[in-house]
């Protein structure tokens, strides 16, 4: 006779079906497998993304009343510094899988994440300054938001150069992971920056709780810009993904298998 299901020790249990899903995503191989198969479909709607919103923005919204044309660089400049705090978000969350439950695959995902992030940042300090210029007549200035942006580029850097600097993937993730978390607490920093003290960094226009103060042709484009970013960034993530599970896995047997010549 079966005993019921309570009954059985707690390794004899049947996984459910979603725990089963959950380990199996867990698998390099997998995992590695799975991307393959995504990938050119997540580029060309990357791509496909990017060309509407560009064109929208840069060709179909009309000019700004107050900045002219210098407005257009938003189109770049917020969804890379959106991006620049959900990567991080993601770093850090990897991280943390891989510190408490040792999951191979989340410490992949916080290494991959790390380059593509620190891109994302550079890439918001480098299109605000350029904004900034026209708008309050200086490259740079020591304001809450972007100094708070700023810190986030040094997270990221130093997160790499801990990667780099431990031979030890398994010490160098945990020690990274470590930072990634401690670094979260500048994320609100910079989302409150402009609430919480005085800065010449304008205010939220399209995360309000009421409607946005932002022409719906502009906020259109802006929105297919976000998602083509979020996008880009799944590319890329699946990219590094898939070689930093060839890096870790190199001596395993589905590896060489693989790589084996036909």
């Amino acid at each position: 006779m079966t005993p019921p299901q309570s009954d059985l020790p707690t390794g004899n249990r049947p996984r459910s079906i979603w725990s089963r899903r959950f380990h199996q995503l867990g698998s390099p191989p997998f995992f590695y497998n799975l991307v393959g198969k995504l990938l050119p479909w997540v580029g060309a709607l990357c791509a496909l993304c990017f060309a509407a919103g560009l064109y929208g923005g840069l060709v179909l919204a009309p000019t700004d009343y107050q900045q002219g044309e210098s407005y257009r660089i938003i189109y770049i400049h917020v969804p890379a510094a959106w991006m620049s705090m959900f990567v991080y978000l993601i770093l850090a969350i990897s991280g943390g899988i891989g510190l408490i439950w040792r999951m191979k695959l989340a410490q992949a995902v916080a290494r991959a994440s790390a380059p593509i992030g620190a891109a994302y940042t550079f890439l918001a300090l480098l299109t605000g300054s350029l904004w900034g210029k026209p708008m309050w007549g200086t490259w740079w200035i020591w304001d809450a938001r972007l100094t708070s942006e700023l810190v986030l580029l040094f997270l990221y850097l130093g997160y790499m150069a801990l990667q780099s600097a431990i031979d030890d993937r398994r010490t160098a993730a945990r020690a990274g992971a470590v930072l990634a978390l401690v670094g979260v607490v500048n994320l609100p920093i910079i989302h409150f920056s402009v609430e919480w003290w005085s800065t010449l960094h304008q205010g939220p226009t399209v995360t309000k709780f009421d409607t946005p103060s932002i022409a719906t042709s502009m906020l259109i484009p802006l929105l297919l810009m976000a998602i083509a970013f979020q996008l880009h960034y799944l590319v890329a993530l699946f990219a590094r993904v898939r070689t930093e599970i060839l890096d870790s896995e190199r001596r395993s047997a589905w590896v060489t298998k693989m790589l084996a010549p036909s």
